[in-house]
Order: structure tokens, then C-alpha cells, then sequence
């Protein structure tokens, strides 16, 4: 009887001992952990944990001043997603690292936009002005792109999203454009005639696009689609269930409310075309014919 008593207590310890790291892997598989940009990437996630709560899941986020230490955590599965850069920027970066990250859904827009320096109209601009834009190879060429709409400069033939100031054809002003990393641009607004923002970094500098802006992007344009900010993740994860949660999440009528309610226009909640939308429909019904 003692030997059977002493056999069913070890078997037991045994299976409570195989069952611990099991019960402890399935509450970290309930942890979702974002790293994004402060302003507005982080403020968003901040609203969205207690109605991912709601559903059982714990949201992590940790802020990054940088454009490249998000993608290299999430790269590397430190991380589970990031929230911080448009779609351009993302295959840019996966051409040049090689890293393997995909787009896991579409959150919102931020206009990019020409902000007052030491100058307020574009009409003062002299010879020798400078204008500070971002270094990186999508967000220069946007910056560009936008300086050329408001007849600054004028680029090449065909230069388009691989815009840099190489490509600058013409510059009847003889305006010098100053390459800076992103997050240093709104800093020497004090020091060059303008400055050309990322949404996220013109809200950091105190900056509205409704009211401080002298040219952005219009949120009908091709550029919501394009630069549309993006969770997020390794390849392989997107359809995972605590993704999958995080996007239905952040793209709810409560985090759109909160979008449209605090940011002043700077940030837009990205939305779908009627186009589109009626283009997945129809491939839908024509997948659905072909089975049937």
C-alpha cells in the first residue's frame, strides 16, 4: 500500500511538474507586445488595453525614439509587432536589412506637411533658404515630392518614391535642403526657413495640421493609401490569433472616435475606398462561383 501511495504521489509531482511550464506558456501567449513611436502610435495602443482587456489579452508597449530598432526587435521576435511606419518605408527597409516583416493591417494616415521655420509664407523664401526634410529614402522622397507640388523645386522625370536631392532638377530659389533623421527635423525649426514633418513628429513638436500647417497632403489623395501606418510583424504572425485581436481592436469605432477626437487632423483613421471594398466583394462572389 505504501509503495502504491509513494508511485501515485510521484506521478503526480510529475504531471504537476510537466503541467507549470504549460499553464505559465499559455498566460504569455495571452501578452501582446508592440514596440512603437511616442506620438501618436503609442498614445493609440494606450487606449486600445483595456478594450483588448475586455477580451482577455494583456498589451505591452514599449516606446522607441528610432526608425530601426522597432523593425530589428520584431525581426529578431523580441517583440510581436511594431506601430510606427508606412508600407513604403517597410519594404524599403526589408531591402535593405534583410529583414522579413509584413504588413498586418492598415491604421491610419498622417498628412505630411510643410511647417513654419524662422519663415511663415513660402512667398519670403530667398536664396540660400534652407529647409530641413527627413534623411530616410520614402519619407525624403515624400518631403520632396510635396516641396515640388508647391513649386520649391522641380525633380526629374520618373523620380517618384526613390526621390533624393540628387534628383532635383530645378531650384530657381537656390533653397538648400538640409537631410536630417526624422526625429531631429522638427528640432532646428528654429533654424532653417521650414520644415517638412512626419504627422507624428509634427504633433511632438506642437505643431496642428489644420492650423499651423502652409501645405500637407490631402486625405483623399493616393498618399492615404500609400503611407497608411501599419501594424506590423514577422512574417508568418500576421494571421495569428493575438494579432488578429490587436487590428480588430484598433481599427474599432471607439479607437477611431479617439483618432478623430484628439489629433486635430494630424492623424486620420485609415478607411478602406468604396472602390476597394466593392473589388474584394466582387473577387469574393467569383471565388465563391467557381466553387459552387
Amino acid at each position: 500500500m505504501k509503495k502504491l501511495l509513494v508511485s501515485f504521489l510521484t506521478l503526480s509531482l510529475a504531471v504537476s511538474a510537466a503541467a507549470a511550464p504549460l499553464a505559465v506558456s499559455a498566460d504569455e501567449d495571452k501578452v501582446i507586445t508592440v514596440a512603437a513611436s511616442p506620438t501618436p502610435h503609442a498614445e493609440i495602443l494606450e487606449q486600445a488595453k483595456p478594450l483588448l482587456e475586455e477580451q482577455g489579452w494583456e498589451l505591452e508597449v514599449t516606446e522607441f525614439e528610432d526608425y530601426v530598432q522597432p523593425n530589428l526587435v520584431v525581426e529578431s521576435g523580441d517583440f510581436d509587432a511594431n506601430y510606427f511606419q508606412h508600407i513604403p518605408y517597410l519594404e524599403d527597409f526589408n531591402a535593405n536589412n534583410d529583414t522579413h516583416l509584413v504588413n498586418a493591417g492598415g491604421i491610419h494616415y498622417e498628412p505630411f506637411g510643410i511647417y513654419p521655420g524662422t519663415k511663415s509664407s513660402l512667398d519670403e523664401l530667398e536664396a540660400g533658404d534652407v529647409i530641413a526634410v527627413p534623411n530616410d529614402t520614402t519619407n525624403e522622397a515624400r518631403a520632396l515630392l510635396l516641396l515640388e507640388a508647391n513649386g520649391i523645386i522641380t525633380l526629374k522625370e520618373g523620380a517618384g518614391l526613390a526621390a533624393t536631392v540628387q534628383d532635383i532638377e530645378e531650384n530657381p530659389q537656390e533653397i538648400e535642403i538640409q537631410e536630417l533623421e526624422a526625429a531631429q527635423v522638427s528640432r532646428v525649426k528654429d533654424e532653417v526657413a521650414f520644415v517638412v514633418l512626419n504627422g507624428n513628429y509634427a504633433l511632438e513638436a506642437g505643431f496642428s495640421v489644420a492650423n499651423d500647417s502652409i501645405a500637407y497632403e490631402s486625405s483623399d489623395s493616393e498618399a492615404a493609401k500609400t503611407y497608411v501606418n501599419v501594424i506590423a510583424v514577422k512574417e508568418g504572425n500576421e494571421n495569428s490569433e493575438k494579432i488578429q485581436a490587436l487590428i480588430q481592436v484598433l481599427t474599432s469605432d471607439e479607437i477611431k472616435s479617439y483618432i478623430e477626437e484628439t489629433y486635430d487632423g494630424a492623424v486620420i483613421p485609415f478607411e478602406e475606398s468604396e472602390g476597394e471594398a466593392e473589388a474584394v466583394t466582387e473577387a469574393e462572389a467569383a471565388s465563391e462561383a467557381e466553387t459552387e
